[in-house]
């Protein structure tokens, strides 16, 4: 049987490509989302991989817990688990409702602890999609900071409780990326796209792609298998340069 893979948020953006690699690279694929991810499924199926979709909210244990049962039944098992599922709030912290920040924490965090948790099975590969703004501040996105720094928090102690019994635990954190999630982003005025370029050293946005390849590479125990607990920027550059914009720009 082909390696089995289990990617949430894969309607759109970084999950939806992680999704098409792994297909690409041989995997059976669950598709997990909060809406019906049928041109996934499509893209997936196109690209000759088995695949399963599963609607629901990775907040809920119900659901997670209701996943991991098809799962099991349809495969047996679970190669690989990749928590991308997300939300973004992009509003000062003194703005943010509790409700906001719940939610926000709920899908970002509570989520991948409750589907590692569900599908461990002894072994294999789970990767995290963080985020920079888990390894530094960044201005209004008090809960998705807190949110994303919790979920590298969270990699690193699960690589420590379960590396001894074969599973590699390990995180992608992104920096700007061409997806829907930024559109809707800019939209609100949160920030424009000379904001990202202008501060990335290799100057342009990140593509899905660019994620897709980093979460393949870690999924793999032939290229990674003794990759565990690392939060792994996929940025360019942006978390290594810490000059002033101006003298940036001059190296280009």
């Amino acid at each position: 049987m082909n390696r089995v893979a289990v990617v949430t948020g894969v309607a759109q953006g970084i999950g939806r490509r992680v999704a098409e690699v792994l297909a690409e690279e041989g995997y059976a694929l669950v598709l997990a989302d909060i809406v019906d991810p049928v041109d996934t499924l499509a893209a997936v199926r196109a690209a000759g991989a088995e695949a399963l979709t599963v609607v629901g909210d990775v907040a809920s244990e119900a659901y997670v817990n209701g996943l991991a049962d098809q799962v099991r039944e349809r495969f047996g098992r679970v190669d690989v688990l990749v928590n991308n599922a997300g939300v973004s709030l992009l509003v000062p912290a003194e703005e943010t409702t509790a409700a906001q920040w719940r939610r926000v924490l709920d899908v970002n965090l509570t989520g991948p602890f409750l589907l590692s948790r569900a599908l461990d099975g002894g072994g294999g590969s789970i990767v995290n999609i963080a985020s920079i703004a888990g390894l530094h501040g960044v201005s209004d996105r008090a809960a998705y900071n807190a949110s994303k720094h919790g979920l590298i928090g969270l990699t690193r102690t699960l690589a420590g409780e379960w590396g001894g019994r074969g599973v590699r635990v390990n995180a992608v954190c992104p920096g700007g990326v061409r997806t829907g999630m930024d559109a809707a982003d800019q939209a609100s005025g949160g920030y424009t796209d000379e904001d990202i370029v202008e501060r990335v050293p290799m100057g342009r946005f990140a593509a899905p792609d660019d994620m897709a390849q980093a979460v393949a590479f870690l999924a793999n125990p032939a290229r990674s298998g003794f990759v565990n607990g690392t939060a792994l920027p996929v940025d360019g550059g942006w978390t290594a340069d810490a000059s002033w914009t101006s003298l940036r720009l001059r190296k280009r």
